[in-house]
């Protein structure tokens, strides 16, 4: 399955239709969209810290969330209206300040459901922070 947004495309998509995911400034960066694949960069700031210095784990689910967002809207075109109808996450380690990643594959990609898969990884530290699948709604293509 091979991408039909690029990673700008898909940035200048979100900044249309969801500019207050930039509420805080830039945290969000888009690292690659390939097939089946993207990877979405996000830089905490002070705001996404829990007590301990440790991310937060609303910080990391809307990562989780937002980076399934991003691979399923590279893969099925500028469709906005897409919505999250289910999101599970594990929390495995205690993440560090600083920038985290998301990679999230596609599972299955049905007429109206996409399931995907989201490692997510502490730049810096050995092994995933957190695992989250999520299923996404999408209007009939």
């Amino acid at each position: 399955m091979q991408p039909v947004m690029t990673g700008d495309e898909v940035m200048s998509l979100l900044d249309n239709v969801f500019p207050q995911i930039h509420e805080d400034g830039r945290v969000y960066e888009i690292a690659s969209i390939s097939s089946g694949e993207a990877v979405v960069r996000f830089t905490a700031n002070q705001r996404h810290l829990r007590p301990g210095g440790t991310v937060s784990g609303p910080s990391m689910m809307a990562l989780a969330d937002l980076a399934a967002y991003v691979v399923i809207l590279g893969h099925i075109g500028p469709q906005a209206l897409a919505v999250t109808t289910n999101l599970n996450i594990n929390f495995l380690n205690k993440p560090g300040p600083g920038a985290m990643l998301a990679t999230c594959r596609i599972l299955k990609m049905g007429k109206r459901l996409i399931v995907v898969d989201c490692a997510i990884e502490s730049e810096g530290q050995d092994g995933l922070v957190a695992h989250a699948t999520a299923t996404y709604s999408v209007p009939p293509r």
